[in-house]
């Protein structure tokens, strides 16, 4: 019997091992792209998403104050920048096959799934990538400690499909499209030309998934007669703690659909209405 796509999403969010986690992400993939090829799609299915997705033994997870700092320009510090890289795929990986199965349900066209299927495949290949680099540098994944937040996301937004396409790809991964460049100029510098490789293509293909971040939020906007940009403005303060922090990539978060009226104003301490439960992002 075949799996559905959600039990499919259900196995890698259940899985531990990091590698083993993406190489069934990567197998699950590609049964499902195979099959919309063929004219012989899975079903979408439904299953049970874990609260939380399993996690190797390693690394520990701690509170971002107590993540190691290291210079970023030492040797030291190119791996535990690479580390903290490695574990924001694996996280990825993880978001995007959480969104398939928690929102399986919801009435949404099939592109929907094919597009999160295809950032899990991705972020599947970039966390690899990333543990390639770190083990050609003497580390792996798991020697260095790492932020025990960035589920967080996942949690608030549980129920919330507009407030998931808003926090995690059109902020938490948006974000990503600022740093990178600099990441990428620190190793270019030190001339670690697999890491440079690497990154560059993470940086090509994030923009892609900020991109269906944006799109399936204004089609849901749309469907539903809801202004986008006073939406997401809300969303954001409801889920995001903090404001946006500048310098902000406008080129890349133009070519993801993230005009500047929607990420600028969200620097400042502004309200969401109460139609969407409340006063404030901090009360």
């Amino acid at each position: 019997m075949r799996l559905s796509l959600a039990e499919m999403g259900a196995n890698v969010l259940n899985t531990a091992d990091g590698r083993a986690k993406t190489a069934l992400s990567l197998q699950y993939a590609q049964a499902w792209q195979e099959g919309r090829a063929a004219g012989n799609m899975l079903e979408i299915g439904s299953a049970p998403a874990p609260d939380h997705p399993a996690r190797p033994k390693a690394p520990r997870l701690c509170a971002p104050k107590d993540v190691a700092k290291r210079k970023p320009g030492s040797p030291d510090g190119r791996i535990a920048l690479l580390h903290a890289v490695a574990h924001i795929e694996l996280n990825a990986v993880d978001l995007h096959w959480d969104i398939i199965v928690r929102f399986s349900k919801t009435r949404l066209p099939t592109g929907f799934f094919d597009d999160w299927v295809q950032a899990a495949s991705e972020e599947s290949k970039h966390f690899n990538l990333i543990c390639d680099c770190l083990e050609n540098l003497g580390s792996f994944y798991g020697a260095l400690s790492a932020h025990a937040g960035m589920w967080r996301a996942a949690q608030d937004t549980k129920t919330d499909l507009l407030g998931r396409l808003a926090v995690v790809p059109m902020v938490l991964e948006a974000r990503g499209l600022d740093v990178t460049p600099n990441m990428i100029k620190i190793f270019k510098q030190a001339k670690e030309t697999q890491a440079v490789e690497a990154l560059e293509l993470i940086y090509s293909e994030e923009v892609t998934h900020v991109a269906y971040g944006s799109k399936w939020f204004n089609f849901l906007c749309g469907r539903d007669d809801k202004d986008p940009k006073q939406v997401f403005h809300a969303l954001v303060r409801k889920y995001f703690k903090g404001n946006l922090k500048p310098p902000f990539n406008a080129e890349k978060r133009a070519d993801a659909g993230i005009p500047p009226d929607f990420y600028w104003p969200l620097t400042e301490n502004i309200e969401y209405p109460a139609f969407l439960g409340g006063k404030n992002a901090h009360d």
